[in-house]
């Protein structure tokens, strides 16, 4: 298990923008694909980004508005999110690609003028 801490999250209006970060602790980071997941208000948590190696890939829900990047050195994984719509409200999440890992607190993203 590794300790993973989101944060970044906030108020932000319709067709802003946010940068998620996510700390692992432990140096077993890099050797694992990583994931940003999402869990709005009564549904269920879903992947919307995964990075593997150099290989990423996104929800259709988020194509081209969100990019996923890591920094090995750092054991940190990040979200850029553009163009934030309503329905991208939600509390954020980074495990790994499987959800191996214990969940975090995650950091709540809400979307509203």
């Amino acid at each position: 298990q590794v300790p993973l801490v989101e944060s970044g999250g906030g108020l932000v209006q319709p067709g802003g923008s946010l940068r998620l970060s996510c700390a692992a602790s432990g140096s077993i980071f890099r050797f694992y694909a990583m994931g940003w997941y999402r869990q709005a208000p009564g549904k269920q948590r879903e992947l919307v980004a995964a990075i593997t190696g150099g290989v990423t890939n996104y929800a259709d829900s988020v194509k081209g508005r969100f990019t996923i990047s890591r920094d090995n050195a750092k054991n940190t994984l990040y979200l850029q999110m553009n163009k934030l719509k309503p329905e991208d409200t939600a509390v954020y999440y980074c495990n790994t690609d499987k959800a191996a890992w214990a969940w975090g607190q995650g950091t709540l993203v809400t979307v509203s003028s």
